[in-house]
C-alpha cells in the first residue's frame, strides 16, 4: 500500500473515490463544504432527502456528481463536534467504514480529504499518522496457507489531505505505515503454527531481519552456549522438546555506542501443552500464540529499521516449545536460573516466567537503560483486565508512568497493577530459593513478582498481554499489540 500526502481542493480533486467528512446535524467538513459550493447546494439538499445525519461511523456512497470532479464520492459521519473536535474513536469508527468500501473497490486508488478535523488530545500530525496504520492494518489479510486466496485487494495507493504541510503529513504518514508494517509482521508470526513457527524459525527471521542492516546485529545463542551460560531455568522448558530453545539477540544501533540502549524482553513460546502439567484439549489451538510477547519484539524491530530513529535498542527473544515427554521437566524437580538463584517447579505450565527469568539475567550484560519483559503470561490477567488493558508491573514508577503514557499516546494502553512485597511471600519453597507459582490468589501479580525477583537492579516493567495478544472466536488471531506502545515510548525516549 502506497500513501501519499498532497494539499488539494476537494471539489475539482480527479479521484476515483474520494472521501470527506460530515460532523452530527450535517455540519460539513471543509473538504465537503467546498465540494457543496461548487454543486451550489445539491450536496446538502441530498444529505437532508437521504437522512444522513453525520452520525459516528456511518457512510453515503454516491456514483455521481454533487459539485465534486471525483468519479464517486464518499461521506463518512465522523460524530458530534465537542470544543471544535471528535474523539479518536469517532476517527475509527469512520476508517473502518471505509476499509468495508476499499474491500471490494474495482479501482486502484482512493483519496480522502480531512481538513479542519481535529482530534481531541492529539497533535495535528497524530490524524495523517493513524489514517496509515488503521487502513494498513485493516485491510491486511492472511492468507498465505490457504489453497484458495482471498479476493486480492484492488486499491494500492492513497492520497491523504490534512492539516499541516506536505512534509509534515508525508513523515506522519510514513511513521504510521511503518507502524503498520511491524504490528502486521507481529500478527503473521503469531498466527502462523507451532508446526512452521518453531524457535529455529524464529531465529532465521531475525537472521533475515539482519541481512544487510548495517544499524541490526543479530546473535542466536543455541542450547549449547545457554548451558555454558548456566540457563537452567530456560533449559529447563524446552526439555521435553525436540525443537531446540534458542536465544535471539537483535541490537539495533542508531546512537553512539556510549549511550545505554533500552532493552526488549519477549517471551516465545512457540507452543505451550503445559509441559506434564498438561493443558485442557479445548482450545489448545491457541496456544501457538504463546509466543505474541516474542512477535512483538519483532514487530517493534522491523518498525524501527524502517524508521531509523537515533536510539539503541536491544532485543531478547527467549524462543522455546513446552512440551511433555520422557525428558520434560516434572512437577517438583528444582532448576538453577543463570541468576543463580534455584527454582522449584511446581507447575511446568508456568514456563514464561522459567525462561524470561534467565533472559533478563542476560540482559544485564548490556547495561541497559531501561528493560521491558513482554509475555503472554498469565490467564489471571486476563481475568482481571479483560482484552482492553495489558497489565503492567515495574519497579521505578517514574518509568511506569512513561509507559503508560506512551500507551495513552499510541492507542494501546496498559493498566498498572501492584508489585507489594505481601505478595512474595506466596513464593516461598520448602526446597529451593522460589517456587514458580504462589498459589490461587493474584496469579498475574505473583508472576511478576517472580520476575522482580531477576531484575532488583534493573529499572524494570512487565507486560502481561495474555488478554491483548490475540482475539478468539470468530476474528480469531493475533492483533499485534503491544508494538504501538513499546514503539511510541521509544520514539518518545530517545
Amino acid at each position: 500500500m502506497q500513501f501519499q500526502a498532497k494539499s488539494f481542493d476537494a471539489a475539482s480533486h480527479r479521484s476515483p473515490l474520494l472521501v470527506v467528512g460530515v460532523f452530527s446535524n450535517t455540519t460539513l467538513t471543509p473538504g465537503a463544504h467546498l465540494i457543496d459550493q461548487a454543486g451550489k447546494g445539491q450536496l446538502s439538499k441530498l444529505l437532508t432527502r437521504e437522512k444522513f445525519t453525520g452520525a459516528r461511523g456511518t457512510s453515503l456512497m454516491l456514483h455521481h456528481s454533487v459539485g465534486q470532479t471525483a468519479e464517486r464520492l464518499l461521506i463518512i459521519g465522523l460524530g458530534p463536534l465537542e470544543k471544535s473536535s471528535i474523539e479518536p474513536a469517532a476517527i475509527n469508527a469512520a476508517l473502518n467504514a471505509l476499509q468495508n468500501v476499499a474491500k471490494s473497490a474495482t479501482y486502484k486508488s482512493l483519496s480522502i480529504d480531512l481538513t479542519g478535523v481535529s482530534v481531541s488530545g492529539q497533535a495535528s500530525s497524530w490524524l495523517a499518522s493513524h489514517i496509515a496504520q488503521t487502513l494498513t492494518t485493516g485491510l491486511w489479510q492472511f492468507d498465505q496457507l490457504k489453497s484458495q486466496k482471498s479476493n486480492k485487494l484492488n486499491i494500492n495507493k492513497i492520497t491523504v489531505n490534512t492539516d499541516g504541510s506536505a512534509a509534515t503529513i508525508k513523515k506522519s504518514l510514513e511513521q504510521g505505515q511503518a507502524l503498520a508494517d511491524g504490528m502486521n509482521y507481529a500478527r503473521e508470526l503469531g498466527n502462523l503454527p507451532g508446526n512452521i513457527c518453531t524457535p529455529s524459525y524464529l531465529a532465521n527471521q531475525a537472521r533475515a531481519m539482519g541481512r544487510g542492516q548495517s544499524k541490526l546485529k543479530v546473535s542466536v545463542l543455541t542450547e549449547k552456549q545457554m548451558q555454558a551460560e548456566g540457563m537452567g531455568s530456560l533449559l529447563s522448558v524446552s526439555a521435553g522438546s525436540d525443537e531446540p530453545a534458542k536465544l535471539i539477540v537483535m541490537e539495533y544501533r542508531g546512537a553512539a555506542k556510549s549511550q545505554a540502549p533500552n532493552v526488549l524482553v519477549g517471551k516465545g513460546i512457540t507452543f505451550d501443552t503445559g509441559g506434564i502439567s498438561l493443558k485442557p484439549g479445548a482450545g489448545m489451538d491457541e496456544m501457538k500464540f504463546d509466543m505474541c510477547g516474542a512477535a512483538s519484539v519483532f514487530g517493534t524491530m522491523k518498525t524501527l529499521l524502517a524508521l531509523q530513529p537515533k536510539i539503541n535498542v536491544v532485543a531478547i527473544v527467549a524462543a522455546a516449545e513446552n512440551m511433555p515427554s520422557g525428558g520434560a521437566t516434572k512437577p517438583g524437580d528444582i532448576v538453577t536460573s543463570m541468576s543463580g538463584q534455584t527454582i522449584e517447579v511446581l507447575n511446568t505450565d508456568a514456563e514464561g516466567r522459567l525462561v524470561l527469568c534467565d533472559a533478563l539475567t542476560y540482559s544485564k550484560r548490556f547495561k541497559p537503560k531501561t528493560v521491558i519483559d513482554i509475555a503472554t503470561l498469565t490467564g489471571a490477567c486476563v481475568i482481571a483486565l479483560g482484552s482492553h488493558a495489558h497489565g503492567l508491573y515495574s519497579n521505578d514508577q517514574a518509568f511506569a508512568d512513561r509507559l503508560l503514557d506512551a500507551g495513552i499516546e499510541a492507542g494501546d494502553r496498559a493498566w498498572q497493577m501492584p508489585l507489594w512485597d505481601e505478595y512474595q511471600k506466596q513464593l516461598d519453597s520448602n526446597f529451593a530459593d522460589i517456587a514458580n507459582i504462589g498459589g490461587r490468589e493474584a496469579g498475574s501479580i505473583t508472576a511478576a513478582c517472580f520476575l522482580s525477583r531477576f531484575t532488583k537492579d534493573l529499572c524494570w516493567a512487565h507486560l502481561d498481554i495474555a488478554g491483548t495478544a490475540w482475539k478468539s472466536g470468530g476474528a480469531k488471531g493475533a492483533t499485534g499489540r503491544p508494538v504501538p506502545l513499546l514503539v511510541q515510548y521509544l520514539l518518545n525516549n530517545k
